[in-house]
């Protein structure tokens, strides 16, 4: 590939909550990288893996629109347990369309997974920029995270992750502050407004949230955690106008309380990522099933609501 300057790489830092064993092994056993590889409602068909420096992955991406996706990763360096180089996205007489240095390293049993994709000009990888966020592609590293919950704590997760170009001191306050948080956190068309607000550890906040044409739905959020600027908890639970704790009225099977945990990281004085990560609380079989159905539509309704928060922190 050509002589690159920064500009012309994309890079990429997530910490997993599993053991690096566990990590390796979600990325080099075809059977595990099935579970996760590629953005939600697409599946994979390995055809053949050779995964050693010098060896190939030809694989095949099912989109949800039916449409097929050959392609063959040729691995330049593998040292197992540490690090991946491999060329990604060519097939046949197709180039590749990026080159990726993949390190892994294991910190008091979490993984750190620092990932570089260098483009032949700069153009092209800002190009692939927008390519990756319109198609969802951040969320191949939250599906990762998803099977490894569910690998290493038997836990079944919706995880999403998002960066802004903003202060993590101004995101934090986006989620704290009542006000500013019934902006943008409703999906998109709807509002919403506190009609109690709570903002201390261990208060309860009631909400009333509207879609066009709609009768007006309830809900509590019951603060766990805050920890400026970096970490908040709650539940939240959706009720009736007394606030009595009810199922929401689109599901008939939907656990009836989710603790929200999300982590800020500062990527930059002006760069900040966020993940969130939701958990069925008290969810019997037939909730927990429909919750994991559900992931791509929860990606669809935190995506409008993270473009909210995007235009807030412009």
């Amino acid at each position: 590939m050509a002589t690159t300057t920064k500009s012309s790489v994309l890079s990429l830092s997530r910490t997993y909550d599993a053991p690096l064993q566990a990590v390796w092994e979600a990325w080099t056993i075809p059977e595990e990288v099935a579970q996760w590889w590629g953005p939600r409602g697409f599946t994979l068909t390995t055809h053949d893996r050779d995964f050693r420096t010098g060896g190939h992955w030809h694989y095949t991406m099912h989109g949800p629109d039916g449409t097929d996706y050959e392609n063959t990763t040729q691995y330049l360096e593998v040292v197992p347990m540490q690090r991946m180089v491999y060329d990604h996205g060519g097939h046949r007489d197709r180039p590749p369309l990026f080159r990726v240095h993949a390190l892994f390293t294991e910190r008091d049993g979490k993984t750190q997974l620092d990932m570089s994709m260098t483009f032949a000009t700069p153009e092209i990888a800002q190009e692939m920029r927008g390519f990756i966020k319109k198609a969802g592609g951040e969320g191949t590293w939250d599906r990762l995270a998803e099977h490894l919950g569910k690998r290493v704590a038997g836990k079944e997760y919706f995880i999403i992750t998002r960066s802004f170009a903003a202060s993590i001191e101004q995101v934090y306050q986006m989620w704290a502050d009542p006000e500013q948080l019934a902006q943008w956190l409703p999906p998109t068309g709807a509002t919403m407004r506190f009609l109690r607000p709570a903002g201390d550890i261990g208060t309860t906040g009631f909400y009333e949230m509207t879609l066009p044409g709609q009768p007006p739905m309830y809900g509590r959020i019951t603060w766990l955690v805050r920890e400026p600027p970096n970490r908040l908890a709650y539940t939240q639970q959706f009720c009736d106008a007394n606030e009595r704790v009810i199922r929401p009225p689109f599901f008939e099977h939907w656990p009836t309380t989710m603790l929200a945990e999300i982590d800020l990281v500062a990527e930059g004085p002006d760069q900040t990522r966020v993940r969130v990560r939701w958990d069925a609380q008290d969810a019997n079989a037939e909730d927990l099933a429909e919750f994991i159905k559900q992931r791509a539509g929860m990606t669809l309704g935190w995506t409008g609501s993270f473009d909210k928060l995007e235009a807030l922190l412009t």
